[in-house]
C-alpha cells in the first residue's frame, strides 16, 4: 500500500437472509483481510440497550450507548465467531430473532446511526477489509473501489433463515420469518437516513438459488481486478 493511502474496502450490502454474512466471511478468509459485520454492531446495541432498560423512544441514551459500548469481536481456537460486550460473550444472545427486530427499530434512527460512525470506520485497516452491512457502500465507505449488492427473494431468504436457526436450536416458523424478513425490508427501504438500497456504482448479485461458493467465487474473480497489487494471486 502506498504510503498516505486509505486501506482498500470491498463492501457486500443487502437484505436479511441474502447471504451477505456467510459470503462476507469466506471472501474475508480469501482475501485475509479484516471483517466488518456491521449489523452485529445494531444487534449489540440493541442487546445492551435491551438489558439496560432503554426503550427506543429513548434516543439520547442510545446515541451515548452507541459511542462507548465496550464491544470486540474474536475468534475461538477452531474459528468460530465470537462477540463480547464489555468482556462477556453475547453471541447468542443477539443473534436471536427478538433482538433482530429491536436492532431493526432502532436501525432507522438517524441520531444513531450517526453514533456508531465512526465505530465502524474504525475497521479500516490493512491490508484491506470487507465490509458486510446494509449502508456500507453508500454510506460509511462510498469511496470503497468494489460495491456488491446481494439479494434473494423472500421465500429464499426466510427459508435460509429458517435453516439457520433449526441448526442453532433455537424455535422458529416459516411464516413468521417471512412476515418477519418483509416487515424488516418495508423499514429499511424506506427509513429516511440511509434507506436499503445499491449504491449507483455496485455490482448487484441475486443468489437465489445460487450456491454460496458460486457468489464467493464471482466476488474474489471481482475482487482480484479491481484490487490488482492488493489480494493474494498477484
Amino acid at each position: 500500500m502506498i504510503p498516505g493511502t486509505l486501506p482498500p474496502v470491498l463492501t457486500i450490502d443487502g437484505p436479511s437472509g441474502s447471504g451477505k454474512g456467510t459470503v462476507s466471511r469466506r471472501v474475508a478468509d480469501a482475501l485475509r483481510w479484516h471483517l466488518l459485520d456491521s449489523g452485529a454492531l445494531y444487534r449489540v446495541l440493541a442487546h445492551a440497550a435491551h438489558a439496560a432498560g432503554i426503550a427506543t423512544a429513548e434516543s439520547g441514551e442510545l446515541i451515548r450507548l452507541a459511542r462507548t459500548m465496550p464491544v470486540a469481536f474474536t475468534r475461538t481456537a477452531d474459528g468460530e465467531e465470537r462477540v463480547l460486550l464489555a468482556g462477556r460473550d453475547v453471541t447468542c444472545a443477539m443473534r436471536t430473532e427478538e433482538c433482530g427486530s429491536r436492532a431493526s427499530e432502532i436501525a432507522v434512527l438517524p441520531a444513531v446511526r450517526e453514533g456508531l460512525k465512526a465505530l465502524q470506520r474504525d475497521f479500516r485497516r490493512p491490508p484491506g477489509l470487507v465490509a458486510d452491512g446494509r449502508d456500507m457502500g453508500t454510506v460509511i465507505f462510498p469511496d470503497a473501489a468494489l460495491k456488491i449488492f446481494l439479494t434473494a427473494s423472500v421465500e429464499e431468504r426466510a427459508q435460509r433463515r429458517y435453516k439457520q436457526l433449526k441448526e442453532k436450536g433455537l424455535n422458529a416458523t416459516l411464516h413468521s420469518l417471512f412476515q418477519d424478513i418483509t416487515a424488516r425490508d418495508e423499514r429499511d427501504q424506506k427509513r429516511a437516513v440511509s434507506p436499503l438500497q445499491p449504491a449507483p456504482d455496485a455490482v448487484v448479485l441475486d443468489t437465489t438459488g445460487m450456491p454460496v461458493a458460486q457468489a464467493v467465487a464471482r466476488i474474489l474473480e471481482l475482487a482480484r481486478t479491481r484490487f490488482i497489487q492488493t489480494v493474494p494471486g498477484h
